[in-house]
């Protein structure tokens, strides 16, 4: 019972064998061992909340908030004892920020479930007793034969038993789970290809035996047994084989197919499932400022009782009669008095806590990650891709980046193959007009112009053309079609698909020299060699992975004879060569590599009859194996893979992006060193870091490869460190290979690190995926923690995305998988260098002046309560009213610090991408340094001081200040420090924000003003439900005294105007990068105020109107949509007119110049 209990609540979850079997139609044994299985049902479900753990269930979430916790540990105390201010100052901030969060989840989770309900009561069909039913998705059942048609998406994980097509095939697009566009083909096994109707499939006896539910899209484990005439057929299942929950149907009429894997299970729901979380520097340090201001408020509560002890032991007197001590209170003991003491104190002084902090910091990161997405200077029209984020938590961490991991296929190339050169048999060709011709030949040679390829030339063009796994689309009607009606006269409507583009690449460069790939059907593939049309038997695939660094195909060409076609890396192909031109050959790679072209290596392997009969059973014992599957295949691959016969190579080249090498460039100049990492070639590898300006000219290339033990590895670091030493004046890149880093990190890591550290740029090469994880650890690791940065756009650059303190995934060819899995992306890797100098800047000096700002203003709010108390005889006294406690950081501080965080820019978005060494200014977290924080904290207590003592100096003892000689009490007092306080603090922020629109104009003047109106209506009703009326006419009486406004103009005065001498002092004598490029921007907004008035003389006013929000984007022409996002930079052009101070004849749009 108690297990029961246990697995019902999900803290024991019952016990799982490793495979599930799944009976078709649900056609269960009739006699026999039959254990049921539990699976899932089909609904999903991506909310969090239901309405009855909603309310129990959010809070818990909450309050594991420190901020939140403490506060709610401060409002019980102060229901608990007899405390100076009312529950309600902490209880309703908390209940305000706990509310806010809560509507906000709330409503979220609401539309999940919404999008729930409309999924799940989506309506299918199903095959049950012999016909097929309508039903709604939620009610499938693992087990259920599906009916899917063409374009729509599969309700559930679907092995394929049979579609229209005669071959049991269909196309699907898997855009919605991993954003590839291309069709891809799936098929199902030939025993249940031929069960195209309801009646054939209701007399199918099948059982699929396959893996327990995974994440992984690409993984699938499985066999399926069918029975016919009493005889039990056994066949592999495969990723191939499996339709994917999300995925749409193309070009297929209808297939059916068996639900295996349901609702939460299916791979789809399974990657719903959250990233680790990554946090940022600056929340780091926000956490660290926060165990500061604790030992603070902690400090100031225990040395509060200690002084008023030792007061009153001085002065032998006891608690003032207007405490109230009850005589039970009065007499107990010492220790109780203290903590009792100790618990108020510390509710007096809890404000010094921003309660309102994180709240704001949320709000500025969600709200400021849009305009990533609306700047077109991040927008790729040729593709019709934005900037996308993924998560808003790292805003701040794109300004602090001080290493860049970078893939180079798709990310910093095009990833568009052109076919260029090969070898075969030891010779040399190049492309010329559809042409093979040899090298040193031209077209029009007599032994150039080759009428026909020889044997050689022959085999190697037909094994490019059939080992790969491109797919074709025909510009033809719906149906089932025959992909070879087009063989006897090519359709130029033909169009190739491919996963990989080095294939796309081949196989048209195979047509156009004569050889062409017509299609496949089922097991049959066509080529035609100058028309006369070949058919193949494709009898196995074996496919590529990351680890083998190659692919095969097993055919049977026409005469019968069984033959294996490879293609891959030359150092997976030419180790288990045995024949061919195997130097000449490794000459001629190294060559093209030398030129920056992608090589690969083709070879072949003729069967006997018996060897092919031994590679078949292998294969099919090792395909139909559940368990360890994938490292029996290995084992069979490279039983298959050997004893090769090389062919020749192929050279693809596959140019640079646009604008890499600039980009680059203001990478190294913002002090940002580049890693390239790549699974290419040395020579090609160098090659293409030399093209994009990665290593320059003048760079002294070290090299780390081809090391073959600890000890020689170990001595070649040696050297390396000690020519750096030896030649610290000039700049070194280095260049290691995996094989050699794998021996470094190994026994050497701390040698290696002394290397890469000296060095500008890293290029590593032959790089595995996790290899590249591993690099990026290391330097995230190290003792300087650098903020690391990697980019990439394939399936191979996600593990090194997701080990970066910041992921960004390439829009590229290669499909979605690190789009998906990175935290940012964009389209072309040019668009990194705005995205860091420019977003990056804007958002590190916005939230990090927003960190400050809070604890800043907070210290100004609660020293002035501590310093009362030496007046009050630590009576515990409050200096402010219960009101303003509460809405201090709830509302009259709030809005314009959110404004700023916002909208904030010190310099021109231009200056930024022409200066990337302003970068280097805001490095390191150097807003957000202990030293900066000790300044901003010195100067509230500064300010407090000021408040205090300057209202106490100049209203104190002035007993004239009301026309009735009547004295100002403790209220009037407090009101006016407090007054004093939210105009200093609101104009402080002023004086931070160089960048002015009409949002900071609104916010900040009207937080004021919205200030002096509350207090005026508050103070001047009698609210009866309010215990006291303390506060009754309390403001009209400070604001009808001259000495009043006096003092707020002597203090607010003498707060600010040292900030001010102090920003022209370091602004003119010791400015910094930043301040120098505002001051050279300023020079060039005068000149720009002539021109533009010599302009507007003339009548001709071409500046744009201006929209402030939501993004600070210009229309720099008429345009028929007013709603569309133009470049973000584009807002400084017009605006170049405006000084702060000033308003032009333009009206309040020059606000956004400042």
């Amino acid at each position: 019972m108690i297990r029961w209990i246990r697995q019902q609540l999900g803290f024991d979850p019952p016990h799982q064998s490793d495979t599930r079997t799944v009976y078709i139609a649900n056609k269960f044994p009739q006699h026999g061992h039959y254990i049921p299985q539990r699976f899932a049902d089909n609904r999903i479900i991506s909310s969090k909340y239901t309405i009855w753990n909603f309310i129990p269930k959010n809070l818990f979430e909450q309050f594991r908030r420190i901020a939140n916790f403490y506060f709610l540990i401060i409002f019980l105390v102060q229901l608990m004892i007899d405390t100076p201010t009312s529950p309600i100052t902490s209880g309703l901030p908390l209940f305000f920020v706990i509310t806010v969060t809560a509507i906000k989840q709330g409503y979220e989770d609401w539309l999940r479930h919404k999008a729930d309900n409309e999924v799940n009561g989506a309506p299918v069909f199903v095959v049950r007793s012999g016909s097929l039913v309508q039903t709604r998705s939620k009610n499938i059942r693992v087990g259920d034969i599906v009916r899917v048609a063409k374009d729509e998406t599969f309700p559930a994980d679907l092995v394929l038993l049979s579609s229209d097509r005669a071959e049991g095939t269909c196309h699907i697009t898997t855009t919605s789970l991993d954003g590839e566009t291309n069709l891809k083909t799936h098929y199902s096994v030939p025993e249940t290809a031929v069960s195209q109707s309801v009646s054939r499939l209701e007399s199918l006896q099948a059982v699929v035996e396959c893996q327990q539910p995974e994440a992984d899209l690409y993984r699938f484990v499985g066999r399926i047994t069918v029975t016919q005439q009493g005889e039990e057929i056994v066949r592999p299942l495969g990723p191939e084989n499996l339709l994917l929950r999300g995925a749409r149907l193309k070009n297929t009429k209808e297939i059916f197919g068996v639900a295996v894997y349901t609702g939460m299970e299916s791979k789809m729901a399974l990657n719903y499932k959250c990233k680790s979380q990554k946090r940022s520097a600056v929340e780091k340090s926000m956490n660290t400022f926060l165990i500061i201001y604790l030992g603070i408020l902690l400090f100031e509560a225990i040395l509060s009782p200690i002084l008023k002890y030792a007061w009153q032991a001085e002065n032998k007197w006891d608690e003032p009669f207007y405490n109230q001590k009850t005589d039970q209170e009065r007499n107990s003991s010492q220790i109780l008095k203290f903590i009792s003491d100790f618990l108020a104190f510390l509710v007096l002084y809890n404000f010094i806590i921003p309660i309102s902090l994180y709240v704001t910091v949320e709000m500025e990161k969600f709200l400021g990650s849009f305009f990533i997405g609306w700047d077109l200077d991040l927008y790729h029209e040729e593709s019709d891709q934005k900037a996308q984020v993924n998560t808003s938590d790292l805003n701040e961490e794109l300004g602090q980046v001080e290493y860049v991991f970078t893939d180079k296929t798709g990310t910093l190339t095009e990833n568009e193959m052109q076919f260029r050169e090969c070898s075969i048999n030891g010779i040399k060709y190049q492309e010329i007009n559809g042409k093979l011709i040899p090298e040193g030949m031209t077209e029009d040679s007599p032994d150039g112009a080759v009428p026909c390829l020889n044997k050689e030339e022959e085999l190697f063009l037909k094994a490019v053309s059939l080992c790969h796994t491109v797919q074709i689309s025909y510009d033809q009607t719906d149906g089932p079609g025959d992909p070879f009606s087009h063989a006897n006269g090519f359709s130029p409507q033909m169009e190739y698909y491919a996963s990989s583009p080095d294939e796309k690449a081949l196989v048209e460069a195979t047509k156009r020299m004569g050889v062409t790939f017509i299609g496949s059907h089922g097991e049959i593939m066509e080529i035609k060699t100058f028309g006369k049309a070949e058919k193949y038997k494709l009898l196995h695939v074996l496919e590529f992975d990351a680890d083998r660094r190659r692919m095969s195909v097993i055919l049977q060409k026409p005469s019968g004879e069984k033959v294996l076609f490879t293609k891959g890396a030359e150092s997976a192909v030419l180790p288990y060569s045995t024949s061919g031109e195997i130097d000449k050959t490794r000459v001629h790679v190294d060559e093209f590599a030398l030129k920056g072209l992608r090589t690969l290596v083709v070879a072949c392997r003729h069967f006997s009859a018996d060897e092919y009969q031994e590679v078949d059973r292998r294969l099919h014992e090792a395909r139909t194996a559940l368990q360890q599957r994938e490292e029996r295949l290995v084992e069979v691959f490279n039983f298959i893979e050997k004893d090769l016969e090389l062919l020749g190579a192929t050279g693809v080249e596959d140019k640079l992006q646009d604008k890499v090498q600039e980009t680059i460039e203001s990478l190294r100049l913002a002090g940002i060193k580049v890693w390239v990492l790549t699974g290419d070639k040395h020579e090609t590898a160098v090659s293409v870091s030399l093209s994009c300006g990665h290593f320059h000219r003048t760079m002294n290339i070290l090299e780390l490869v081809k090391q073959k033990s600890d000890s020689e590895c170990a001595e070649q670091l040696r050297r390396l460190a000690r020519r750096i030493r030896e030649d610290h004046v000039i700049q070194h890149g280095l260049v290691v290979d995996g094989a050699s880093l794998s021996l470094a990190l190994r026994e050497h890591e701390k040698l290696f690190m002394e290397v890469c550290k000296n060095c500008s740029a890293v290029l590593c090469c032959r790089m595995a995926p996790l290899q590249k994880a591993k690099v990026v650890r290391l330097l995230k690791t190290s003792p300087e923690k650098p903020i690391t940065l990697a980019i990439g756009d394939g399936a191979n650059d996600v593990s090194m995305i997701q080990e970066a303190h910041v992921g960004i995934g390439i829009m590229g060819k290669e499909g979605r998988q690190a789009v998906r899995n990175s935290d940012y992306a964009i389209a072309r890797f040019k668009f990194l260098a705005k995205l860091l100098l420019v977003h990056g800047h804007f958002y590190y000096i916005r939230i990090a002046t927003l960190v400050q700002y809070f604890f800043y203003k907070n210290v100004c709010f609660i020293t002035p309560q501590f310093l009362y108390q030496f007046f009050c005889l630590f009576s515990q006294q409050t200096l402010y009213d219960s009101v303003y406690l509460t809405l201090y950081n709830i509302c009259f501080t709030s809005l314009p610090i959110l404004v700023y965080s916002l909208f904030e820019q010190l310099v021109h978005p231009h200056v930024l991408q022409s200066k990337p060494a302003l970068y280097r200014d805001i490095s390191k977290n150097s807003l957000l340094s202990f030293k900066t924080f000790l300044y901003w904290t010195f100067l509230g207590f500064c300010h407090a001081f000021v408040f205090f003592f300057g209202s106490y100096t100049l209203m104190g003892e002035d007993t004239t200040l009301m026309g009735n000689g009547q004295m100002f009490g403790n209220w009037t007092f407090g009101t006016l420090v407090f007054t004093v306080m939210v105009i200093t603090v609101t104009l402080k922020l002023a004086l931070e924000t160089h960048f002015w629109t009409w949002m900071n104009h609104f916010v900040t003047w009207g937080s004021i003003a919205f200030y002096f109106i509350f207090s005026l209506f508050y103070g001047g009703i009698i609210w009866p439900f309010l215990h006291t009326q303390d506060m009754y006419f309390v403001f009209v009486q400070l604001l009808s005294s001259g000495s009043a406004w006096f003092a707020i103009f002597i203090i607010v005065i003498t707060c600010l105007f040292p900030d001010v001498i102090k920003k022209v002092f370091y602004r003119h004598l010791q400015p910094t990068s930043t301040q120098k490029s505002q001051m050279e921007a300023d020079k060039v907004s005068v000149s720009s105020e002539y021109d533009t008035a010599e302009i507007g003389s003339r009548g001709e006013d071409n500046r744009p109107l201006i929209a402030a929000f939501p993004p600070p984007l210009v229309q720099p022409h008429p345009s028929p949509s007013l709603l569309r996002p133009t470049r973000a930079s584009d807002a400084w052009t017009p605006c170049a007119v405006s000084q702060r101070g000033k308003t032009p004849a333009h009206g309040w749009a020059g606000w956004w110049s400042e």
